[in-house]
This record gives structure tokens, sequence and C-alpha cells, in this order.
């Protein structure tokens, strides 16, 4: 499968953006998905994840403002940040897995290419 993420751009703390990401070659109801993101000078971190029962987890960080989402009819993925603070502000990625669900990158087997969200304070 093939990811194209997209959506990412610049605002200002306590804004909102969503991400999309677009799946191509297999329908993503195979797959468990998640979302990473890398901040400039620190580790990928998990930020959401949904399994094929739409079952979702979220890290704590972002637990209440973050919505992951899915649409079959699209093959797309959704993350809606609400609240956006300048600690979101990282290269998010997103993600799918043969597992049903998990937070770890290392067990994700497709990657999108990134997309740049940054939040002003």
């Amino acid at each position: 499968v093939q990811l194209q993420a997209s959506g990412g751009g610049l605002m200002q703390a306590g804004g909102s953006l969503s991400l999309s990401c677009a799946a191509s070659g297999r329908t993503l109801r195979r797959y468990g998905m998640g979302w990473f993101r890398q901040a400039p000078g620190k580790e990928r971190e998990f930020v959401a994840a949904i399994s094929v029962s739409d079952s979702t987890y979220y890290a704590d960080s972002v637990k209440g403002r973050f919505t992951i989402s899915i649409d079959n009819a699209k093959n797309t993925v959704y993350l809606q940040m609400n609240s956006l603070k300048p600690e979101d502000t990282a290269v998010y990625y997103c993600a799918a897995t043969t597992l049903l669900m998990t937070t770890s990158s290392e067990l994700y087997d497709y990657w999108g290419q990134g997309t740049l969200v940054t939040v002003s304070s």
C-alpha cells in the first residue's frame, strides 16, 4: 500500500488542523493505521492509532485534543488536531501495519512521506 500524507501547515497556538493520509494500492481496512511525529532533534514518537475494528489509542500528550478516524469510501485516514500547542510542531507521518494496532513504529510496514506542522506561540 502507498500512503500520501497532506494537510500540514502553519497555525497559531489554540488553532486546529486536519491531516489526511490517502492510500492507494490496497484498502486501508486490511491494516492498523497510525500517526507518528518527529520534532527537530527528537526521536519519532507515537501520536495515535486506529485498528481494523475502529478502536483508537492516543499518546497522553494529545489525548482529548487529537482524533484519528478513517473514511473507508475514500480509503483515507485523518488526524484532526485541535487546541494545538507549540510543542505539537513536528513532521507528521502516517503508517500502516499488518497488526491490529500497535504504538511501536518498528512494527509498521508502510510509511507516508510526512507533512510538516508548525504551531506558533
